[in-house]
């Protein structure tokens, strides 16, 4: 399992694409954060690349720039980023030409040779996944991972845009990493949150014998957005939310939530489990898709009182894009723990809250009883609120103060912001790519099955066999949405910012 207090021995890192915006708002913040937490060791070095050309103090300037502007920790003196800022080297290059690649193993050879090192080197590829085979095999051919250390490499996605592309992209990137040593990112699976589901579930006997289809009647998973497309549009208009969301993030929340207690905590065993639910998941054929997916495309509305767009009049979108903004999903996990029980997911841009939430709703207790005579008792809940509030919520049933003759939610909360202690996603997984622990990285086979069920869909919408549905923005999606889930007779639980105004919370 992760161990964030393990610093790690020395090392190189090479970042590719170092001038763009994954790396200005998430990579660098992230690396002096873990810089002063004490969580880097004593040598280290940072080469950034990239076509703009720039000097390596041009570069160490705008480094600064994007730990000021987007850093969860800021220097406390100049001496201190001087000495930070000292380990970061530049070197223009086109990832393609083979030469660029010569100053880059200059700049870590004599870093490595003054320190003695044996050469530790993690290459970071924060560039379009396109270029991901060539640029593994000229880090082959240069002799850069030619080296007496570890090598690693760390993609970020999409990993292909269906099955066979992802396949392709894997063998090129095979001939030169192993499997142990490619560190796929899902920036979910780095969420403080999301990395608790397993502690809640596996660390408390109060629940484990509880998580199984006896007692939990639905799962629902939400990951709402209130911006739009914004300065992604050309990307988003070829990817839609489907291939942008669910084919990782949804599914590999859905995982942790379903996966079956890992023989040990060792990192193959987590990914084996994973890989179960998966292979357990129910694919639907093209024809089926229609029946258990949604997909639906904003329309103008209103945000926090601001008048916004509908997605085919954002710039850069074509005009009659059929592109999907919001997907609902039914999905079942074909195993004896999960028979019959669904899971509701659904992600959308331009809805009422920003949101990611995991929403467990247990299995009402019995009609007619004395304390249910009127069968209008609410579902106990656990809610794993992951952003914007991290936290746990449970929701129980209690008599009213004062009205013994009314019986209402009560949830119990337990807030797990801790502001600036807590680190951002980005500095947990790479913290552990540096120390060599793959638990919350995406393991080959999760990309593969999680493709192999996502393309039937992606077929049939390709192909307008399902109708696109329609939402104003500033909604919670389609109608079409809630009547997939009025069918089961469940409903969308809401958010817990917005959650039943009628539930007393301990303390009040």
């Amino acid at each position: 399992m992760s161990t964030r207090s393990r610093t790690p021995e020395a090392f190189s890192i090479v970042i590719f694409g170092a001038t763009g915006d994954l790396a200005k708002r998430k990579l660098f913040p992230a690396l002096f954060g873990l810089y002063k937490t004490g969580l880097l060791p004593e040598h280290f070095r940072v080469v950034g690349t990239g076509r703009t050309p720039r000097s390596t103090d041009e570069f160490r300037e705008s480094v600064r720039a994007s730990v000021s502007e987007f850093g969860r920790l800021k220097p406390d003196s100049n001496a201190e980023w001087q000495d930070f800022a000292g380990r970061f080297y530049y070197a223009a290059s086109d990832v393609n030409d083979p030469r660029g690649y010569g100053e880059i193993r200059s700049i870590i050879e004599s870093f490595e040779k003054e320190h003695a090192l044996p050469g530790n080197r993690l290459f970071y590829l924060a560039i379009s996944p396109d270029l991901f085979g060539a640029v593994s095999r000229h880090l082959r051919d240069s002799g850069l991972t030619e080296t007496a250390g570890w090598k690693r490499l760390v993609i970020e996605k999409p990993i292909g845009h269906d099955h066979a592309s992802a396949k392709a992209l894997n063998g090129q990137i095979k001939q030169t990493f192993t499997e142990e040593e490619t560190y796929r990112i899902d920036h979910y699976l780095g969420k403080q949150m999301v990395q608790n589901i397993d502690v809640i579930r596996f660390a408390n006997s109060m629940f484990e014998p509880l998580w199984n289809h006896h007692y939990i009647e639905c799962v629902q998973i939400t990951a709402s957005e209130i911006v739009g497309v914004e300065e992604r549009a050309g990307f988003y208009d070829r990817t839609g939310a489907l291939r942008d969301m669910v084919q990782n993030h949804m599914l590999q929340m859905l995982m942790m939530v379903a996966m079956e207690p890992p023989s040990r905590l060792k990192t193959e065993a987590i990914h084996d489990e994973k890989i179960k639910v998966l292979r357990s998941l129910r694919r639907y054929t093209e024809e089926e898709a229609g029946e258990h997916v949604i997909r639906a495309q904003y329309l103008a509305g209103s945000i926090e009182g601001k008048q916004v767009p509908g997605y085919r009049e954002e710039k850069n979108v074509r005009f009659d894009s059929n592109t999907e903004t919001f997907v609902a999903a039914k999905l079942y996990v074909d195993n004896l723990r999960w028979a019959g029980v669904p899971f509701y997911v659904r992600t959308g841009k331009r809805m009422a809250e920003k949101a990611t939430e995991i929403v467990i709703q247990f299995r009402n207790v019995p009609k007619n009883l004395y304390f249910n005579k009127h069968n209008n008792l609410n579902p106990n809940l656990l809610v794993i609120s992951i952003q914007p509030n991290e936290g746990i919520q449970m929701v129980l049933n209690a008599r009213h103060p004062g009205d013994d003759s009314r019986i209402v939610p009560v949830a119990m909360e337990f807030s797990g912001n801790f502001g600036k202690s807590v680190p951002e996603a980005y500095e947990s997984l790479i913290h552990d790519a540096i120390i060599g622990d793959q638990t919350f990285f995406t393991h080959w086979e999760e990309v593969s099955l999680a493709w192999k069920f996502i393309d039937p869909i992606r077929r049939a919408w390709d192909a307008d066999k399902h109708p696109l549905y329609h939402y104003a923005s500033g909604t919670w999606g389609p109608q079409e949405a809630h009547e997939l889930l009025a069918r089961e007779g469940h409903a969308w639980w809401p958010v817990t910012g917005r959650r039943d105004h009628r539930i007393i919370r301990v303390g009040q």
